[in-house]
């Protein structure tokens, strides 16, 4: 669907300075200064997926965060998007959409420095993001074509506190969701300066699976993946085995299982589900595996190593 709304019969505008932008289904677009520097940008915002309107402002602003720091930026400041249901919610609530949304800014070392707000009918909230980097530091989704291994931080999940869910969610799982989905994904920018990584990405809407293949096919390999190795929530199998899938998982799969091997179906359901504000997905030569775990160990954070990336075989990866 996307590649039916962004094609265009215009004349393609080449701008030589512009490193990354829509052709490559990447998390941001980075332009280059020319003195030493690169601009990146990037928007995202959503409609509320939790019911406490700070934890919504705060989910929403670290999910458009992360793609800066999955393009190795380093980010400078925000501005917000709010649209709001004036005549039905009261402003105080998006008072404190807002508030989650700048507590998320500051974590990240940033000013939620304006924005934007239009009446709409359902609440929607998210940032425009300005990040900088070296030219040389930024880290597209798809890597040279060569072997890699491939490294998953470990906030990758399957949601089972979303709104059409909470009936089956058991007491000791309650915010578990909302609190992986307010991890910020700072070191990001630490992967980005070591040669070795040859990719990053972060997980999102896509599911874990998409975001993948679009690694794969931007580079022309193929994944093997372990799933006993992927980092899972407490229950997560659980809950789907009694139902909790969301219709975004399989209109995933949908858009992109013709690229799949065969899978058990519990598999899939876990593995294209729609995340929000997920964790980094990232490609790296099996040489710098031990400096990126150890630059992972500094920000307190596990990765996992959860299958390699090979030389694709004939046809599509």
């Amino acid at each position: 669907m996307l590649e039916t709304i962004l094609h265009s019969e215009q004349a393609k505008f080449v701008d030589p300075n512009l490193l990354v932008g829509n052709e490559t289904s990447d998390d941001a677009a980075v332009y280059d200064l020319g003195n030493g520097t690169s601009i990146v940008s990037t928007t995202d915002f959503f409609m509320p997926i939790v019911d406490n309107p700070f934890d919504f402002g705060r989910i929403a602003a670290t999910n458009a965060i992360s793609d800066i720091f999955a393009m190795g930026g380093k980010p400078i400041m925000a501005i917000a998007i709010l649209g709001w249901p004036i005549n039905t919610l009261a402003p105080e609530i998006a008072r404190e959409v807002v508030e989650g949304g700048r507590f998320a800014c500051q974590q990240a070392g940033i000013a939620l420095a304006g924005g934007h707000s239009i009446d709409a009918p359902e609440p929607i909230f998210g940032l425009a993001v300005t990040a900088w980097c070296p030219p040389s530091a930024s880290r597209k989704t798809a890597p040279p074509r060569r072997v890699a291994n491939c490294i998953l931080l470990n906030r990758w999940d399957r949601r089972t506190d979303h709104r059409g869910e909470k009936s089956l969610l058991k007491p000791e799982h309650q915010g578990l969701a909302t609190e992986t989905m307010c991890q910020m994904n700072l070191a990001g920018a630490a992967f980005a300066a070591i040669d070795g990584v040859k990719a990053m990405t972060d997980v999102t809407g896509f599911g874990l699976l998409g975001h993948l293949s679009e690694v794969c096919r931007g580079a022309g390999v193929q994944a093997q993946l372990r799933y006993a190795d992927i980092p899972k929530l407490p229950g997560v199998e659980d809950y789907i085995a009694a139902g909790a899938v969301p219709g975004g998982t399989g209109r995933n799969f949908a858009s992109y299982g013709h690229l799949m091997g065969e899978m058990p179906t519990e598999w899939r359901d876990l593995l294209c589900d729609p995340q929000t504000s997920g964790g980094l997905l990232l490609a790296v030569t099996p040489e710098a595996e031990a400096e990126v775990q150890a630059a992972a160990a500094e920000f307190g954070i596990k990765l996992a190593a959860i299958g390699e990336l090979v030389t694709a075989a004939a046809g599509d990866p």
